[in-house]
């Protein structure tokens, strides 16, 4: 398990929290991310991609769940019940059933991945999760052939989560994957970062992390997968569909239709840091533009 994509660096060998970044070292250029994510990899070249701060990380963050200003859910998330967890597993699979995540992470290998996470609002920072792919848990559930998507379901609980108590989305919130892009070694479960278990604001106890995707797409407290031969619908797709596309690729030639997409805005570099150009596909072209291949990325976005 977890053996399609190999670590070549140590978790020392990255830039440690307690070393507060030099934004200027920040470099943009940077085409590949995780740990050691290319075979060969030299611990050089990772520093390039500098993490944010575990403040940074932990105090902005999209969640409406908790409500739409981006400190709302470092404030309001602390009531979440998170243990136990368990995320029930079903469609298109030959072991349906509810999956406890103790046993789920008692099978699976938890890597360290620093990963980009670029937001549709045009904004972005760098991330150090700890997580294990995707496919690892599908394999556990037995993907049948005539599975093309995957769905992905938020736990639904107003009671702790307020936001829900309002109209913001039609909740539960929903994503979805196609197949290919889901066992791609790239896409991970979240089960932390910086070394430290989930925070509540960022995904507890068990986040998707798509990392050359808008980060909407990486959907939050997951307790429910569904493998289908139908595209999903998905929240902010049925939301508004002409701003919010089912593929949502990073992809700087495809503006949102009230704002650029060319350039985006680095948390943590300061107001009056200069915008750095995005990069199409978040960086990760060289890893899953051949995923894409014949599409219109203009027309799918």
């Amino acid at each position: 398990m977890a053996g399609r994509w190999r670590n070549r660096l140590s978790w020392s060998e990255v830039t440690p929290e307690r070393v507060w970044l030099d934004r200027r070292q920040v470099m943009a250029g940077l085409g590949v991310a995780g740990l050691g994510a290319v075979v060969g990899m030299r611990p050089a070249r990772a520093e390039a991609l500098v993490p944010n701060s575990w403040d940074e990380i932990t105090s902005y963050n999209n969640f409406y769940e908790f409500g739409t200003d981006k400190g709302d859910p470092s404030r309001k998330a602390g009531a979440l019940t998170t243990d136990p967890w368990s995320v029930e597993i079903g469609g298109l699979v030959d072991r349906p059933g509810r999956y406890d995540l103790d046993d789920i992470l008692a099978k699976v290998s938890i890597e360290d991945r620093l990963y980009r996470l670029r937001c549709v609002e045009a904004w972005s920072m760098v991330v150090p999760w700890q997580g294990f792919e995707l496919a690892d848990l599908l394999d556990m559930a037995g993907v049948q052939a005539s599975a093309k998507y995957v769905a992905f379901e938020t736990l639904l609980r107003p009671e702790e989560m307020p936001g829900q108590r309002g109209r913001i989305l039609d909740w539960p919130y929903v994503e979805g994957l196609r197949l290919d892009e889901a066992m791609h070694p790239l896409t991970i479960m979240a089960t932390g970062l910086y070394g430290k278990p989930l925070p509540n604001q960022n995904g507890a106890p068990l986040r998707l992390v798509v990392p050359w995707k808008y980060g909407f797409k990486s959907i939050k407290s997951v307790v429910r997968i569904t493998l289908t031969d139908t595209q999903p619908p998905t929240s902010w797709n049925r939301y508004a569909p002409r701003e919010y596309g089912f593929y949502a690729n990073v992809n700087p030639t495809v503006d949102h239709p009230r704002w650029s997409q060319a350039t985006e805005r680095r948390i943590g570099g300061g107001f009056f840091a200069p915008r750095v150009a995005t990069l199409m596909f978040n960086g990760y072209g060289e890893e899953v533009a051949g995923l894409y291949a014949g599409m219109d990325l203009a027309a799918e976005f």
